[in-house]
């Protein structure tokens, strides 16, 4: 005989051992959010519509189309029921070793429960995925006969039972069972079917596979008469009529879905190439990087563009920006995000407020470059802001601006990290195409549409992995590899084939006739390798230390810093690798940058020495400094240009007035008043040698620059004021933090003390008691007088027996509780609390009745 299967979704929670509860509160850990006081309650956080559909939009495809096929099946089904629906009358031996993985995360994750005969959806489950007219299940069934006739009258009812050849019945319930037990016997219905059309036969064949209703007149032809009559169509409304879903699983040979998708699609590789390429070309891609960044930042160095008053960039200042980085704006505004997700650029929150870098810059530009890059690495890895929707609208049809708000998806640290996952599952070296990664994450996230922002997400993670670095020709990188936490891949086969070698391996699992056990543990049903198997999110501290592991391989392959340059006749000067910081700050403000690429060029220019000679440099420091950095004598033309600049720099004075010029050579202000290009100076002459203006010395500064001389500011004593490139720097900002997608997952001291603590609540909630009259019938917790209350308690400190109380707490919260008293004294009581699972003080006033456990407990 054979065991009774559990009654409700709360016996059956209360035959899981610990580990099937803390897996369970692993893929579901808002049942957790904040932690139920027992079993039942359990049970109904996890039939909730919200917590449902949540835990249905994590599924599989192949365990959601099994889900789905519970729901058009009988409730309860058994698994003979549920395996015919997914293999049909054929049979698949592949989907029927895949089922019993899918049954096992569907039971693991509480959406079915009970035994292999009598196999229950959650309820909400099935009214989310049961096919009804405003929402069509992805089955493309619709409603059974008993459903669909159950507004039909029972006249009309024995004229349909009668017309398909069926003996008359006394009630509408006996003919409707007639009428499925026809359709759903396979040689009857087909014999039923012979009778009809070919016409009639192909309105059936357009409703099979869904959508199932369709549209007749009120006179229908005569096709579709002979299937009224007879059942195969039945109405619904006036004009609607719908295939039944007994027809339509006889049509379909007893299949649910068209297309059964048991094994998640293979990664197509689109190349190989030698691990060594990858990582070198990543670590070309990463140096890059920190270029970008620094470059970034330094063209904002006194202070950035303005923030918009809803918050970010304006199109205007992003175009800026892609123009200085030499990129596109997308890319620009990838670089300006992720700066800010790492905690190096943010608002300075000042009355006039722009754009800046952060104090942490500073700490970040004196790290070493690997250890720089590890820290961009992580940030864009666990960010959830997400800069490809830069450009695009919002909810309410407002443009989204680059760093500014709107822009966190919180599926957008899984997504990466999935991406990165599948990626680090391939031998070395091997790159796949992005169709194949996107059709395996559809595959894995099939019920989440969102517009498709999986699939944007993973085509943007493809993009900013290689651009950051972490990948190199489309393959992750040894350093991509270690950030990930992943242990090393195997090397890529001698001989490559079109195809990955897993999806053609046949799992070992329990064919169509095995019994699943009621706690089925779900295994995976295609091999993974040792990376796929051991790369889940890593924690803070594990990624950190991940991290360090990624700079320590990317170090290495990084060009070591230069201490000189090549100076040529031309007025250039050409770096042939990377400059060590201090030679990089000083050429930066001596020369502009005219290219960038494995070499850079600097180009000397009179601005660009007078900027260097405001920065409170002299032409000897200049000549001094080249000469110790360059590997090529100075360039006479170059000495020339130094001392010309230094010649004329300073004989001009600006001071405020608002600002006024000084000069002792009269003829040199003479020429500037005649010169058309000062008339929006508006300069007047207050001496022989001083030129007055209303302007301020800033612009006046600029306007006299523009026109080819070389002014000095002066301060209000008459000595020259040195204009020292100083950064704008922010207060101290900390790095948005991500957006979580809903709870997180729970690590083992809180699941270990959340399943405790439900133990202990649910052993007080079920624990057999005594009836007693004080008892409230709405609550049923014990009322008891105080005297009546403390002698119980007395009696049970002499007899060791535990007391079923009720409590209410400071709050006001009422709640159960089974304790065993200890001590009673001073209007307390100190017990053993079997809910907390520890030795509590209880004051007694707070304890509004006490009742006995029955003996059985």
């Amino acid at each position: 005989m054979s065991t009774p299967g559990p009654r409700s979704l709360a016996e059956a929670l209360r035959l899981r051992d610990d580990p099937s509860l803390a897996q369970l509160f692993r893929a579901r850990p808002d049942l957790i959010t904040p932690v139920p006081t027992d079993l039942t309650q359990l049970a109904t956080r996890a039939g909730t519509r919200a917590s449902v559909v949540r835990a249905l939009e994590r599924l599989d495809r192949f365990a959601l189309q099994t889900a789905q096929a519970l729901a058009v099946a009988a409730d309860p089904a058994s698994y003979g029921e549920l395996l015919g629906l997914m293999t049909g009358d054929q049979g698949d031996p592949t989907v029927s070793a895949a089922l019993p993985r899918a049954l096992g995360t569907l039971r693991e994750q509480a959406l079915v429960w009970g035994t292999d005969d009598t196999l229950r959806l959650v309820r909400t489950a099935r009214e989310l995925l049961a096919p009804s007219p405003q929402h069509p299940s992805p089955t493309g069934l619709g409603p059974t006969v008993r459903e669909a006739t159950a507004g039909m009258s029972p006249g009309r009812i024995q004229e349909i039972v009668t017309t398909a050849g069926l003996p008359s019945t006394h009630d509408t319930v006996s003919a409707v069972a007639a009428l499925t037990g026809l359709f759903t016997h396979r040689k009857r219905m087909a014999a039923l079917l012979a009778q009809g059309s070919p016409e009639s036969r192909d309105v059936l064949d357009r409703l099979v596979w869904g959508p199932p209703y369709g549209q007749v007149t009120a006179d229908p032809a005569p096709r579709l008469r002979w299937l009224l009559d007879r059942g195969l169509l039945l109405p619904t409304a006036p004009g609607t009529v719908v295939l039944p879903r007994e027809v339509a699983l006889h049509l379909r040979a007893g299949l649910a879905h068209r297309a059964t998708e048991p094994l998640p699609p293979s990664l197509e590789p689109a190349a190989t190439h030698r691990p060594q390429v990858v990582d070198t070309t990543a670590a070309g891609q990463a140096y890059t990087a920190l270029a970008t960044v620094e470059e970034l930042l330094k063209d904002w160095d006194e202070g950035g563009p303005a923030v918009l008053r809803a918050g970010g960039l304006s199109v205007r200042d992003l175009k800026r920006t892609a123009v200085a980085l030499d990129v596109s704006e997308p890319i620009a505004a990838f670089w300006a995000e992720l700066a800010y997700a790492a905690g190096l650029l943010a608002s300075d929150g000042e009355a006039d407020e722009r754009y800046a870098a952060t104090p942490a810059y500073d700490e970040w530009l004196e790290q070493p470059a690997a250890q720089r890059w590890a820290r961009l690495a992580e940030a864009w890895l666990t960010a959830t802001r997400t800069a490809g929707l830069v450009g695009g609208r919002d909810a309410k049809d407002r443009t989204l601006s680059a760093l500014g708000p709107g822009l966190d998806r919180s599926a957008a640290p899984e997504v990466r990290h999935r991406v990165l996952s599948l990626l680090a599952g391939l031998p070395e070296g091997t790159s796949p195409s992005a169709d194949s990664v996107l059709a395996r994450l559809q595959w894995e996230r099939p019920q989440r549409r969102e517009d498709d922002l999986r699939a944007r997400l993973a085509r943007w993670t493809l993009s900013e992995a290689e651009m950051l670095g972490v990948t190199g020709r489309g393959a992750l990188s040894a350093q991509g590899r270690a950030l990930l936490g992943a242990p090393a891949a195997a090397p890529a086969p001698a001989r490559e084939s079109s195809k990955s070698s897993r999806s053609a391996e046949s799992p070992e699992s329990s064919g169509p006739g095995d019994k699943l056990p009621v706690h089925h543990v779900p295994v995976a049903l295609e091999p993974l390798s040792p990376a796929e198997q051991a790369l889940e999110p890593l924690s803070p501290a594990e990624q950190a230390v991940a991290s360090a592991a990624a700079a320590r391989l990317l170090a290495p392959l990084l060009p070591e810093p230069l201490d000189h340059v090549l100076l040529q006749a031309d007025l250039t000067a050409v770096a042939p690798g990377p400059l060590e910081r201090p030679l990089a700050d000083v050429l930066g403000v001596l020369a502009d940058v005219e290219s960038k690429g494995g070499a850079t060029v600097y180009r000397f220019t009179p601005a660009s020495v007078r900027r260097a000679l405001d920065a409170g440099r002299a032409a000897s420091d200049l000549h001094a400094f080249l000469a110790a950095h360059s590997r090529t004598p100075v360039p006479q033309p170059l000495a020339y240009l130094i001392d010309d600049v230094a010649r004329r720099h300073g004989h001009l004075r600006v001071g405020a007035a608002s600002a006024y010029v000084r000069c002792d050579d009269d003829a040199l202000l003479n020429e500037i008043m005649a010169d058309k290009r000062a008339a929006a100076l508006r300069l007047r002459r207050l001496a022989p040698t001083v030129l007055a203006t209303q302007a301020d010395p800033a612009t006046l500064l600029e306007g006299l620059r523009a026109m080819g001389f070389a002014p000095a500011a002066e301060s209000a004593e008459g000595d020259v004021l040195i204009t020292r490139a100083d950064a704008h720097r922010t207060p101290p900002r900390t790095a948005p933090e991500p957006v979580p997608d809903g709870p997180p997952t729970p690590d083992a001291t809180l699941l270990a003390a959340a399943i405790r603590a439900i133990r202990a609540g649910d052993l007080a909630s079920t624990a057999p008691r005594k009836q007693t009259p004080s008892a409230s019938p709405s609550t049923d917790l014990p009322r008891t007088g105080p005297a009546e209350t403390l002698a119980t308690m007395q009696a049970a400190v002499l007899t060791g027996e535990a007391l079923w109380i009720g409590y209410v707490n400071a709050e006001g919260a009422a709640s159960q509780r089974v304790i065993a008293p200890i001590r009673v004294e001073g209007g307390f009581v100190t017990a053993y609390d079997h809910t907390a699972d520890e030795v509590r003080t209880y004051p007694l006033h707070r304890v509004t009745g006490v009742a006995e456990l029955a003996d059985e407990a």
